[in-house]
């Protein structure tokens, strides 16, 4: 992800914010990506602070400059470093700086003073240690970010470290989004599935219009329109672009609030511009908690049958719903749908709960996290059926809300 100092953007008149994208077809931009690869590809085993030092060389620095320092942290992300010593740093610094300071006060004690002696404290800690003195020079602040070692690189061609970065560039402008309006239309049922799930799997906080037939209008929350949770919540909305990016035919307006007045701007991105996703399209995807839920759900109620819910429940006129879970008691083939809710509102949950009676399923229950509101509000008094949770829904918990659900059937 860029940070906010590598953004490269031109504003046009009518207020729009614009990225200015790097083309792959350009041999210049090729060859400074390839000079940038180099440096990585060769890079392990090498300091951040020497790896930085051969870019700085390569680049230089000013305004110049950023489209190059972009491209460099594209690959940084994509670098795996790691403090590098024989003895943690936090011991030999300890043992070090303790023994450098009884030194100077025995020297300032001593008629005349005696100067300080630093390769005898690094002689006399290696010996304590077991180890060599040029050791614990090396392991003094290994734990600095410059100091840490690259352990290993994932490699990638010119053309798709262009690629990467334009859409990095794209992820960095959305966080400054207030209201995202993504259309999508003439894709394949199994593609709107999957920009479901990817909303689900990221959290998301979205309304959405349409139908498979004629195509669906998402309509997301932005990160500046929360009340807190903004930075997590922002890194998951630039994590569901690439998805979004899948598709041939889509357009997105954001409403931005742009540089250090916020003041309001926006943004516009559709399948012509070209932004080539850098995630494999590989379909549904799946929290690890709620993998550990599933889990534990099948040994806990062997009651009742789980399956992954791939309905788009229509809600009338005002959007649809899409739950992670459809359980069937097997005794009566009876069925409840689930949705695990992460980011919430208290608007957005109040709404939801006041369609689901009238258009939903027969029985649904929402279950709905502590940990992640981006609002004040409280979940008490919520109408429906809504079993809380802070980390992972507890498995008894739901079936015997599922067990009570089937008995009373009260539609």
């Amino acid at each position: 992800m860029l940070t906010g100092n590598l953004v490269r953007v031109k504003t046009a008149k009518n207020g729009r914010i614009c990225p200015l994208y790097l083309s792959r077809e350009s041999a210049q931009w090729l060859g400074v990506a390839e000079s940038l690869l180099l440096i990585f590809r060769d890079g392990v085993g090498m300091t951040r602070g020497e790896i930085e030092a051969e870019i700085h060389e390569l680049v230089g620095e000013g305004l110049a400059t950023l489209a190059h320092r972009g491209l460099a942290k594209v690959l940084e992300d994509r670098a795996e470093f790691e403090v590098v010593a024989d003895v943690p740093p936090e011991t030999v610094r300890e043992k070090v700086f303790t023994r450098a300071a009884e030194q100077r006060k025995r020297n300032r004690a001593a008629t005349p003073r005696l100067p300080f002696n630093r390769a005898a404290i690094l002689d006399a800690v290696a010996e304590e240690l077991g180890i060599a003195s040029d050791v614990v020079t090396a392991s003094l602040f290994a734990d600095l970010k410059d100091e840490n070692r690259m352990l290993k690189f994932d490699d990638l061609s010119a053309e798709r470290l262009l690629d990467r970065y334009n859409v990095a560039l794209a992820q960095a402008v959305l966080l400054r989004s207030v209201l995202v309006t993504a259309e999508v239309r003439d894709q394949h049922p199994a593609r709107y599935r999957q920009l479901f799930r990817q909303l689900k799997f990221h959290r998301l906080l979205y309304r959405v219009q349409g139908s498979m037939e004629h195509g669906y209008t998402f309509q997301i929350d932005g990160p500046l329109s929360l009340f807190s949770a903004t930075n997590k919540y922002g890194l998951q909305m630039a994590l569901w672009l690439p998805a979004l990016l899948h598709c041939h035919d889509f357009r997105l307006d954001a409403e931005l609030r742009w540089g250090p007045k916020r003041e309001p701007r926006s943004f516009h991105l559709e399948a012509r511009d070209g932004l080539i996703s850098h995630t494999q399209d590989t379909g549904v995807y799946t929290p690890a908690e709620l993998n550990a839920f599933v889990e534990r759900f099948r040994q806990v109620a062997p009651g009742w049958e789980l399956t992954e819910a791939t309905d788009i429940i229509p809600l009338g006129r005002d959007g649809v719903w899409v739950p992670d879970y459809r359980f069937i008691q097997r005794a009566t083939g009876r069925d409840v749908f689930v949705e695990v809710v992460g980011f919430w509102k208290r608007s957005s949950l109040e709404r939801l709960l006041r369609l689901l009676p009238l258009y939903g399923p027969e029985r649904f229950v929402l279950a709905i996290t502590d940990r992640l509101k981006v609002d004040d509000g409280a979940l008490e008094n919520l109408p429906g059926h809504v079993l809380r949770f802070r980390e992972i829904p507890n498995a008894t918990e739901l079936a015997a809300m599922l067990d009570e659900l089937v008995r009373t059937d009260t539609r």
